[in-house]
């Protein structure tokens, strides 16, 4: 009964929150009803027995992501008429979308649709003992030892989209003074201390 209750609590303040990241029109609100979002889901998760799958979501999603969108949308000067337009230009195409996705869970919903036996077979026998193994260790299992290389290209893929929006929010700034790490490295103790020699009296 308790589950019952922590579930429909944290699915109904989850859609709650996500239509109000939509519809808010203030970018900073919608980060924060986006966090809210991430925190109810990752209570859904707790009550499904994935722990581990609930707290990558609040750190990662949470603790980097949502909070790297927060800095992001306080340091830019977002122009809220702008941004309503073209809100207002593809409200149509975001409509038919989530249109097209309701429709396509109702109908697995009211269809009784279930899995295959052949699929389910093999979903029961990829499926560790849960008495005798965690849910974090099971995870971790199977990503470094079936699903490896996989991963790593994941990792990969990660890391060229990170190179990637570095070289392109780099820019070239005239009369902007840059630093120069392999003059710093290289440099000795005369080239920046000089030691003059002041009689008595002849100073300043």
């Amino acid at each position: 009964m308790y589950e019952a209750i922590a579930f429909y609590g944290f699915s109904a303040i989850l859609l709650l929150a996500a239509v109000l990241v939509i519809v808010s029109r203030n970018p900073v609100h919608s980060v924060l009803w986006l966090i809210l979002a991430f925190f109810n889901a990752a209570g859904l998760f707790v009550l499904l027995g994935a722990e581990f799958v609930a707290m990558i979501l609040v750190i990662v999603y949470v603790g980097a992501v949502a909070v790297l969108f927060l800095f992001v949308v306080m340091m830019l000067d977002v122009d809220l008429s702008e941004l309503r337009a073209g809100f207002a230009q593809y409200l149509p195409l975001g409509v038919l979308i989530g249109v097209v996705l309701l429709v396509e869970l109702i109908f697995f919903v009211i269809s009784g649709w279930t899995l295959g036996p052949a699929l389910k077979s093999a979903i029961v026998a990829a499926a560790p003992d849960a008495a005798q193994v965690s849910n974090t260790r099971a995870i971790g299992r199977l990503l470094y030892t079936d699903y490896v290389f996989v991963f790593q290209g994941a990792g990969m893929v990660l890391l060229v989209a990170m190179i990637g929006a570095i070289v392109l929010t780099l820019r070239q700034r005239p009369g902007v003074r840059k630093q120069n790490i392999a003059a710093q490295v290289s440099r000795q103790r005369g080239d920046t201390v000089t030691l003059h020699k002041v009689e008595t009296g002849a100073g300043a």
